[in-house]
Parts: C-alpha cells; sequence; structure tokens
C-alpha cells in the first residue's frame, strides 16, 4: 500500500540560516514550517460522507502532535482543510482506468489545478497537498473489507489475530517529493483512511508528511512510522527513526518521547475480545497515563459507514475507567468506534478504531445490501490497458547521450533530466529502436505555457506520431498523425488541455500490432484500432533513422523527469 514515487533532485550544502531547523532529505528545501492542504476527493458518480469533515478534521490533529512530538519546535505542521470536497470531472470508471500508478497521477493533477495549489502558499513554508480519496484504485468495500470475486464476494485487507490493519491490495496509496517544484504530493485512497482501523493515522501520516519531504523507507523493517508501524497500531504508539530525523537535519531534543504524563502517547482503547461473537458483551480495554484524572469520557459506534453514530454513557468509579461498555450485537456485523476523553489537567484526546463480530472467526460478515462496489457491474467497470513486465523496462533518460542523439535545436541535460528547446518543430532521437509492440512511458513538464508535445512511434515498419495537447484557436488538440495521411481533426483527435506549466504529468503510448492507446494522468484521450498500414509521419516531423523513436515540441520547453520503455 505504501509504494512511492520519489523525484529528488540533486542534494547540496545547507546554507547557516537553515541549520536551526529541519529540511527535506535531499537538503533542498527548509521544512521548519510544514504547510498540508488537505482534500477530501469525490468522484462525480459519489457522494460525500455527511461526516467527512470530522474524519478528515481527526486525522489532522493525531498527525500534527505526532510531527510535535517528533520534531519539537525544530519543524512544526500546519492543517488546512479545503473546507468542500472536491467533487471530479471523472466518474470512478474513469478514474479506475489504468494502474494504481494512474489513479495517483488523475486524483493528484486534477486537485492540484482545482485548488490552485502553490498558487498562495505561505512565504517560509513547505507546501503538501495530501488527497484522501472516496474511493480505492480497484472495487472494495472498505467498510466491510470484501471485493467481488468471480463468484462471490472475497475478504481483502490486512488481518492479524483478530486484529484490522490498513493495507488492501485495492487501496493504492502514493506519495511524491517533488524537489523541482518544491513541494510534496500524498494520496490515501478509502482504505487508508475512510474506516478508522488502527494504524490508519500512520498511513496519512506515512503518505502525507513523510514520502513527501523525500523520507523513505528505513533499511530494516521496524514499527516507525516510515516502517511497518501501520500494521501495529495507532501512529501514537509509532516514531521516527532518529537516524532519518538526523538526516531532516533534526539535532535532537532533551526531553524524551513520551512522558508517562503524555495522553497523546499512552493513550489506548482495544476492543475485549479482539473478535466478539454476536449477543457478547464489547468492551474496550483503556490505557491512561500515570495517575491521569478523567473528567469526560464519551463513547460512540456506528455499523455502516452512512449510518448514525450511537452514543453509549458511561460511567466509572476511581479516576479513571480500565475499560468502558460499546455494546451487544445480535449479529455479525463490523463496528467502528470513537471515543474521546478530557483529564482534570484539561488534557484531551481522540481515538477511533475498528472491528467485526463474526460468529466464526474465520468468516467475515456480508452486506445485507451490496455497496456499489461490490455490484457485479463493478467487476466489468474497469478498462485495463496492456500489463507490461516492468523487469523489462529500459531507461532511456540515463541511455541517452546528447552529443551521441540526432536532434534538431538546444537540448540540454540538467539535473540528469532532458529540456527540450522553446522552438517549432523540435526533436530529438531515442537510442532504442524496439522489435514488437511496445510501451513508452514519460514524466513531463511544460516550463512554458503548454504547447504540443510529440512522441515518434513505429510498428510493422510504419512511422507516425502520438501528438499532445497542440494548442490552437479552437482549444488544445490530441491526435495520432497522420491516420490515413490526416493528422489533427482526424477520428482519434481529442480537445481538452492536459498540462499545466511547472506541474509534472504521466504520459504513456502502447503501441501494438493493431492498436494504439494515448493516455495522461491515467485518462484514457485516444484509443484506436485498425490496419497500421494506415499509419504514417508527415515529412515536418522526419529524422534520419526511419526506425527510431524520437521526442518532438513545439513552441514549449518540456523538462523529461522520466523516458521508459517496455517491450508488451
Amino acid at each position: 500500500m505504501m509504494r512511492y514515487y520519489l523525484l529528488v533532485a540533486a542534494a547540496f550544502l545547507v546554507p547557516n540560516d537553515l541549520l536551526a531547523g529541519t529540511t527535506t532529505w535531499d537538503g533542498k528545501y527548509p521544512t521548519q514550517k510544514i504547510e498540508l492542504s488537505v482534500v477530501y476527493f469525490v468522484p462525480s458518480d459519489r457522494s460525500p460522507l455527511a461526516d467527512w469533515r470530522e474524519r478528515v478534521d481527526y486525522y489532522c490533529q493525531r498527525i500534527e502532535k505526532f510531527h510535535t512530538r517528533e520534531f519539537g519546535s525544530q519543524s512544526t505542521l500546519t492543517t488546512k482543510v479545503i473546507e468542500e470536497p472536491i467533487i471530479s470531472s471523472l466518474s470512478t470508471k474513469s478514474l479506475r482506468n489504468g494502474d494504481a500508478n494512474s489513479i495517483y497521477f488523475k486524483t493528484l493533477s486534477e486537485v492540484d489545478r482545482a485548488i490552485q495549489f502553490q498558487d498562495k502558499r505561505e512565504e517560509g513554508t513547505f507546501p503538501i497537498l495530501l488527497v484522501l480519496s472516496e474511493i480505492n484504485w480497484r472495487p472494495l468495500d472498505d467498510f466491510y473489507r470484501l471485493r467481488p470475486g468471480e463468484d462471490r464476494y472475497e475478504f481483502e485487507g490486512n488481518y492479524q489475530r483478530g486484529e484490522h490493519f490498513p493495507g488492501a491490495t485495492s487501496g493504492g496509496a502514493r506519495a511524491s517529493y517533488l524537489s523541482d517544484r518544491g513541494c510534496g504530493w500524498g494520496l490515501v485512497s478509502a482504505d487508508g483512511w475512510r474506516v478508522p482501523y488502527r494504524g490508519s493515522d500512520c498511513v496519512v501520516y506515512h503518505e502525507g508528511c513523510g514520502h513527501t519531504v523525500g523520507l523513505p523507507h528505513p533499511d530494516q523493517p521496524n514499527g516507525s512510522v516510515m516502517s511497518l508501524g501501520q500494521y501495529r497500531g495507532w501512529i501514537s504508539e509509532s516514531w521516527l527513526d532518529e537516524d532519518q530525523k538526523a538526516k531532516l537535519n533534526w539535532h535532537g531534543e532533551t526531553e524524551n518521547r513520551a512522558e508517562p504524563t503524555d495522553l497523546f502517547s499512552t493513550f489506548r482503547a482495544i476492543p475485549t475480545p479482539r473478535v466478539p461473537q454476536p449477543n457478547q458483551p464489547v468492551t474496550l480495554t483503556l490505557n491512561w497515563p500515570t495517575n491521569a484524572n478523567v473528567k469526560k469520557l464519551r463513547v460512540r459506534y456506528q455499523t455502516s459507514i452512512e449510518g448514525p453514530w450511537c452514543e453509549i454513557p458511561q460511567t466509572w468509579s476511581g479516576k479513571s475507567p480500565e475499560m468502558v461498555n460499546l455494546g451487544i450485537f445480535d449479529r455479525d456485523t463490523p463496528i467502528s468506534y470513537r471515543i474521546d476523553t478530557e483529564l482534570e489537567s484539561g488534557e484531551t484526546e481522540e481515538l477511533w478504531g475498528y472491528l467485526q463480530v463474526r460468529e466464526n472467526e474465520t468468516t467475515p460478515p456480508f452486506p445485507v445490501t451490496p455497496s456499489v462496489d461490490l455490484l457485479p457491474s463493478s467487476r466489468n467497470s474497469i478498462i485495463e490497458i496492456q500489463p507490461i513486465d516492468p523487469s523489462q523496462t529500459i531507461n532511456l533518460l540515463e541511455l541517452t547521450q546528447l552529443h551521441e542523439s540526432w536532434k534538431t535545436g538546444d537540448w540540454i541535460i540538467d539535473n540528469g533530466e532532458i529540456i527540450s528547446p522553446k522552438g517549432y518543430g523540435a526533436r530529438m532521437e531515442l537510442p532504442q529502436t524496439p522489435s514488437g509492440p511496445y510501451q513508452i512511458q514519460l514524466l513531463v513538464e511544460p516550463l512554458d505555457p503548454p504547447n504540443a508535445l510529440l512522441i515518434g512511434n513505429q510498428v510493422n515498419s510504419n512511422r507516425f506520431a502520438t501528438l499532445f495537447g497542440f494548442a490552437t484557436a479552437g482549444g488544445h488538440k490530441s491526435a495520432i498523425e497522420n491516420i490515413d495521411g490526416r493528422n489533427v481533426g482526424n477520428e482519434t483527435m481529442f480537445t481538452g488541455n492536459l498540462f499545466r506549466t511547472n506541474q509534472i504529468s504521466q504520459v504513456i503510448v502502447q503501441v501494438n500490432t493493431d492498436r494504439v492507446t494515448m493516455l495522461v494522468d491515467g485518462v484514457t484521450i485516444v484509443d484506436w484500432k485498425g490496419d497500421t498500414k494506415q499509419l504514417s509521419l508527415s515529412d515536418y516531423w522526419n529524422t534520419p533513422n526511419p526506425a527510431s523513436l524520437f521526442l518532438g515540441t513545439y513552441d514549449c520547453r518540456f523538462r523529461f523527469h522520466q523516458i521508459l520503455l517496455t517491450p508488451l
């Protein structure tokens, strides 16, 4: 669930005025002040949860407290929740078109544009965009933890010794440190936050505040938040490795990480029994700081993600109760619970958790009314592009030597990345020629007002081009050209602006013996099937090697962060 992309420029020496606070992993940006913009993202065919803001606020206060505990005054984290959900222009089906990487790029690109991320950033802050999505990248009822199988519902989730933790393979959380832009992008899919499994707050920090400043996974797996913390407990039970913090220019604190009086670090609420049966009383066993004197205690639960929160009144004797009642449930059901407490000292804390009542510990509950993700139609709602074998991928960015490549215009290499010139019809041949069907995948960033990006392709000895975002008076046009001698304006033409200045987008072209597919940020914009003899390349874009793949740009400089070629 916690795979990620790390786009990092070369590290350099940190100026003296940065030594007082933390920095990104590569030392490039100060992180004394981190501003996390948090967005609730909903596909066009879904409805926002009625209590979405309470859920988002819970994770925000949890990760803020954790960051304060770990970094003290050397780095402060401030969360800023966008007041209204971002309703996507795309449906669930469109968003799920492609793999988990595709849904990440589609979601983050759309939200980045919608809120004009970074346009109003506060001076001296490191900005991070964190999207909490209403869906997973594949059909999954995250409340029941079920996915549609061929002929039945199948349990999918991280289930250890009767406890539930986030980590379903249908989840698809991702994050990037975008060193060139000086910011971070994070996505937590529904499985990582919508239902509050124990450890979900670890996922939100891991993707939202860890990878987004360049933090990798530790070399040796452990219970830290950047490693296996999400599978072991709440974020208050986890930590950041001190050698990782030192790499972020943290100088150490004199106080201990978790004092006995620290309610955040000590408070726990564990279901007892871990897997209750129907009609069996369910309690929450509580852990408190030494000598805690409880002033208030509020306990609620729900048995449906859209259902009401039911409150259970509590009484106790002494300073702090060892357990509280959650209720008795007459059938198999999932349960989300939340407990709020205030001590006489004024300290407050809140914990959310999850369990399942099961007649048989190995058999999960099944819904009476299936959610939309469990309906049979959801199994057929995903359009797959052809799978690839990553072990066969060739990194053309590393192989390209500008002094050896045929090109027009002044192409340059900067920090290991290629930048095209701002000219008309600039092009450069790539150093590999595929012998059969292939995929070429790029991460591109327009450095000027976006205009055309072109990829020169070949199939069955026919050359042709895939054109992305050619600026015209009638809007930005994309197409395969030429088809039967026709360029932009043929049956494959797509109208719409695909790129934004200084924003990275993923571009994929798949070429088969009878099919060409073009995708941007996971959205299929062209899917053509036909006889490849119909394809040709105009003289304008021609290059000397008639079999070569090539890159072309038109009146716009593009920075190429990634160029990957994979046989299909």
